[in-house]
């Protein structure tokens, strides 16, 4: 009987702790941002380092004023615009998506990697499950068509087996590394050109892997390399980051609920 009631207690401690990691899952959308119609926010109107927050999300931004009117920005932005059609770094903020942010949604990020990893932070600790990563119209277009610094992909005769990579490394609260994951934003290498592409649509990349973590990081590198490094333009678009809080104090629990059962068991 002692053995049925624990038991029965232990069960509800474990669906408690599955209905709390559940109802405490939260998502940075970008969507919880405030910009005019068409637009973005890049962080250079306050030169220097700096974030923004979307749902308790941090992204890390760098500005830089180098004098003569030019600044310049690298680590996150975010954007509504909706332009797939028009190439080059003028339309560096946008999306390669009808409809601007995921699932038809306005607001989403843009990263460019300059001389220091983009960088997400997180308040606590937790479980990154996923998140929505696509191409900006900037990079997929160079891609498609080359331009004046960058080739097009897969070259004259669309056999040259080019690739952008997108690699996502989880980096624990005391900055050590928890593992990394790789996607493709483009994939030329296929035996079969017709299987070639560059990513077009919001895509979901599982990153559960990388375990708990405090931040993210993100690099970009491509088979287009030149005398001053990467070629293809350094960019692409975040969206939908979805967040499961580290249940630790529930698992203590829990582990301790199982600690008690074996006890009692060896007295029965």
């Amino acid at each position: 009987m002692r053995n049925r009631f624990v038991s029965a207690a232990l069960a509800l401690g474990v669906a408690s702790v599955f209905t709390f990691s559940a109802s405490a899952a939260y998502v940075a959308d970008f969507e919880d941002l405030t910009l005019a119609p068409n637009s973005h926010w890049d962080g250079m109107d306050t030169i220097g380092a700096k974030s923004f927050t979307s749902h308790t999300v941090s992204f890390r931004n760098v500005s830089y004023d180098w004098g003569g009117g030019f600044k310049s920005w690298e680590g996150f932005a975010y954007s509504n615009i909706n332009d797939t059609t028009t190439p080059g770094f003028g339309n560096q903020y946008a999306v390669w998506t009808p409809g601007a942010g995921f699932g038809g949604s306005g607001i989403y990020g843009v990263a460019y990697r300059g001389s220091e990893r983009p960088r997400l932070t997180l308040a606590d600790p937790a479980i990154i499950q996923s998140l929505r990563v696509n191409n900006t119209t900037y990079a997929a277009l160079s891609m498609r068509d080359g331009d004046a610094f960058a080739k097009k992909f897969g070259g004259t005769d669309g056999n040259d087996p080019d690739w952008f990579k997108l690699t996502i490394h989880g980096v624990a609260a005391d900055d050590t590394p928890t593992g990394s994951i790789d996607f493709y934003l483009a994939d030329y290498r296929f035996t079969d050109n017709s299987e070639d592409y560059i990513i077009g649509a919001w895509t979901l990349v599982d990153t559960s892997s990388l375990g708990v973590v405090k931040h993210l990081e993100f690099d970009l590198s491509s088979s287009d390399v030149g005398a001053f490094g990467m070629n293809t333009p350094a960019y692409f678009a975040l969206d939908n980051i979805e967040v499961i809080p580290e249940p630790g104090a529930a698992l203590i629990l829990l582990a301790g609920a199982f600690t008690l059962r074996a006890a009692r068991r060896r007295r029965v």
